[in-house]
């Protein structure tokens, strides 16, 4: 996230009236001397059986679509370059869209993808597929997820961070984690504001148990106290702008929605390791928990180690041909 050099805005739909993911990123462009590209993904299935029977070529037609999303991405463009901002426009055949936006965000070589929110709720998450999600873990670079359409105006930013490593993270995370909001808050002026959750007690119940047992190592107080002088001792050791300081009690995917609310944070800065199979559905993703209950946008950063699956070759325009007979 430091030293941000180019700047990657995944564009969903480039006709859309309004696009607060490019006004975000334009924000964000010119207050680091980055430059913006505007990217979309021709993702949609083509049906060859229509274009043969309009007469059209296939090649024809997926150059013509380029050709005018490109069109539009220019028309977006020109308004930025009104700004001083340097902006380049791509769109090009590939699917799905998280994957062809990571792809080309490897070949560009960028430092930070920006892309709006999946709208609605995400239901069953580890079951389906959703753009914003998949990029937060197929993404080698850092994601801003932007959910609001209001611009930056002095924001605050919080960093989220875990310093005894209870979520599995590595210990660097944390770090990069600070860094980057430090970076957010001194570029866009803003204030920052360091949080820390640490898990309530654990009450376990059990019908052959007289009573509630309190699991060993989980008192509360304790707790709190430890985790604030390892988050004092990880702060002293990164050169950091001024910010304020909190270690509360609770779960993380209600404390931080409602820490993020009580301090009008504009952006939520969080690390995410990428899990799959069993294993995340029983530990899950604390950064997907919370995507949903979190009023402001954003920020998913990586571990520096990090290697997106993402193959690198694309994958082409999506086609389908339905068979003029069906066999039973």
């Amino acid at each position: 996230m430091r030293n941000i050099k180019r700047i990657l805005v995944a564009i969903k739909d480039p006709s859309a009236r309004t696009l607060p993911a490019v006004r975000k990123a334009a924000q964000l462009a010119k207050a680091c001397g980055a430059e913006l590209e505007l990217f979309h993904s021709l993702s949609q299935t083509i049906m060859v059986d229509a274009l043969q029977a309009q007469a059209i070529n296939l090649r024809d037609y997926e150059r013509q679509q380029v050709e005018r999303t490109v069109a539009r991405l220019e028309t977006i463009a020109a308004r930025l370059r009104r700004h001083r901002i340097r902006v380049s426009v791509a769109a090009e055949w590939d699917h799905p869209p998280a994957e062809a936006i990571v792809r080309h965000s490897i070949r560009r070589k960028v430092n930070l993808i920006v892309a709006e929110r999946h709208a609605g709720r995400h239901v069953a998450g580890w079951m389906l597929s959703y753009t914003d999600w998949e990029l937060l873990r197929l993404a080698p670079c850092p994601v801003l997820i932007v959910k609001t359409p209001r611009p930056y105006h002095r924001p605050t930013v919080m960093a989220a961070v875990d310093p005894l490593h209870q979520h599995a993270k590595p210990v660097r995370l944390d770090a990069e984690i600070l860094l980057t909001a430090a970076s957010l808050k001194s570029a866009l002026s803003g204030a920052m504001q360091v949080v820390h959750v640490c898990p309530p007690p654990v009450v376990v119940t059990a019908g052959w148990v007289a009573g509630p047992v309190m699991l060993p190592g989980s008192d509360g107080q304790q707790g709190v106290l430890q985790a604030r002088a390892a988050l004092e001792a990880e702060l002293e050791r990164l050169p950091l702008p001024a910010h304020k300081v909190a270690v509360l009690e609770g779960v993380a995917r209600e404390t931080i929605p409602a820490t993020a609310r009580s301090i009008k944070a504009s952006i939520v800065v969080m690390g995410a390791v990428s899990r799959s199979g069993l294993k995340r559905l029983l530990i899950g993703n604390t950064a997907e928990a919370v995507l949903d209950a979190l009023p402001c946008d954003v920020l998913i950063v990586k571990p520096g180690r990090f290697k997106s699956p993402v193959p690198a070759r694309s994958r082409g325009a999506q086609l389908m041909t339905i068979p003029s007979q069906m066999t039973i």
